[in-house]
C-alpha cells in the first residue's frame, strides 16, 4: 500500500515539474547545483577521490573547475530526466540526436537481426535509450538494475519505456536476449557498460583513466555467444539540452575475436569519450572499489 502511495505521490512531483519549460528547469538546475554541490556535498569525496586518481597531471585548482563543472552537468541531468515525464518524442530526439542510425539499417541489409550497443553513464543517457524509434525497424531494449526504492524503481522504467523502448532486468539480460535472437526479432540491446562488475565478477582488468580497472564482461560474452553485432555510443555535449550520438562498429563478427578483446576497445573508446569533456561523466559512481591483488572494497 505505502508502496503505491509513494509512487503516486513521486510521480505526481516529477509530472507538475516536468510540465515546465525547460528555461525554467534549468534555473531550477543552477539552485540545485548550489544545494547538491556546495550545502550537502553529495559524493562529494567520491568525486574528488575519482578526479586526483584519474587526472593526477592536473593542478588543485583545475580539478576545482572540473569538479564545478561536473556538478553544473550532473544537476541539468537530474532536471532533464524529470522532463522526461512531459516531452514529445520529436523534441527527446531533437535534443539526443542519433546521428548516424542507418548503420544498425546497413547491418539488418547483411542479415542481422539482433545487436548489442555499449554506452556509459555520459551526457544523458537516459534521454538517448528512451526511443525506441530511433531505428526505422528495431526495438530498444534497455538493460537495467532494479533500484531497491520500489517508488523510484517504479518512476525510471516508466520514463525509460514510455516512448516504446523495453526494460530487461540485468538478471534476465541471457534468457532474454537469446529469445530475441532466436525469434529473429529486430532490436537493439543496450548495455551501460561502464559500470562496477559485482565482486564474483572480477574477470578482466585494464588500465583506465589511469586505474587499474575491472570491466563488465557481460556484454562480450553475450555478442560471443549469439554472434551479435557490437556497436559503440559515443555521446557529446554540444550545450546546454543538446547531445549528439555517433555509432561506431566495434565487430560484426564477435566469434572470430579474441577472449576480452571487446571488453578492451569498449574500455579504450569510452575512456578517449570521457577525455574529451570529462566533466559530463557520472564521477559520483564509486568506480574502483576493488583491486585485482585481492579483490578487496578500498
Amino acid at each position: 500500500m505505502w508502496g503505491k502511495i509513494g509512487y503516486g505521490l513521486l510521480y505526481a512531483w516529477v509530472k507538475v515539474h516536468a510540465l515546465l519549460p525547460m528555461r525554467v528547469l534549468y534555473l531550477f538546475s543552477d539552485i540545485f547545483y548550489l544545494f547538491v554541490y556546495k550545502i550537502a556535498g553529495y559524493r562529494l569525496r567520491v568525486v574528488r577521490r575519482n578526479m586526483k586518481a584519474s587526472f593526477p597531471e592536473k593542478s588543485k585548482q583545475e580539478l576545482r573547475k572540473l569538479e564545478r563543472e561536473f556538478y553544473h552537468h550532473f544537476s541539468d541531468y537530474v532536471v532533464e530526466t524529470i522532463k522526461l515525464a512531459h516531452i514529445s518524442l520529436e523534441e527527446v530526439q531533437r535534443r539526443a540526436l542519433l546521428r548516424n542510425p542507418e548503420l544498425v539499417d546497413q547491418l539488418i541489409e547483411e542479415g542481422h537481426t539482433c545487436f548489442v550497443l555499449m554506452m556509459g553513464h555520459y551526457g544523458n543517457w537516459e534521454w538517448f535509450s528512451a526511443s525506441s524509434s530511433r531505428f526505422k525497424d528495431s526495438r530498444v531494449y534497455q538493460i537495467y538494475r532494479p533500484l531497491t526504492n520500489k517508488a523510484f524503481d517504479r518512476l525510471f522504467i516508466m520514463l525509460r519505456t514510455q516512448f516504446g523502448s523495453c526494460g530487461i532486468k540485468k538478471n534476465d539480460t541471457i534468457r532474454d536476449v537469446i529469445k530475441l535472437k532466436q525469434e529473429k526479432t529486430h532490436s537493439v540491446v543496450i548495455f551501460l557498460a561502464d559500470q562496477t562488475p559485482s565482486k564474483a565478477n572480477l574477470h578482466y582488468w585494464t588500465s583506465f583513466l589511469h586505474q587499474e580497472t575491472s570491466v563488465l564482461t557481460g556484454p562480450e560474452r553475450i555478442a560471443r555467444k549469439l554472434d551479435l553485432p557490437v556497436i559503440f555510443l559515443d555521446t557529446q555535449k554540444v550545450k546546454r539540452g543538446y547531445y549528439t550520438v555517433d555509432m561506431q562498429l566495434i565487430t560484426k563478427t564477435p566469434k572470430e575475436t579474441p577472449a576480452f578483446w571487446i571488453t578492451e576497445q569498449y574500455t579504450r573508446l569510452m575512456e578517449k569519450c570521457i577525455l574529451r569533456n570529462p566533466a559530463y561523466w557520472l564521477w559520483t559512481h564509486k568506480r574502483w572499489k576493488y583491486k585485482q591483488e585481492d579483490g578487496t572494497g578500498v
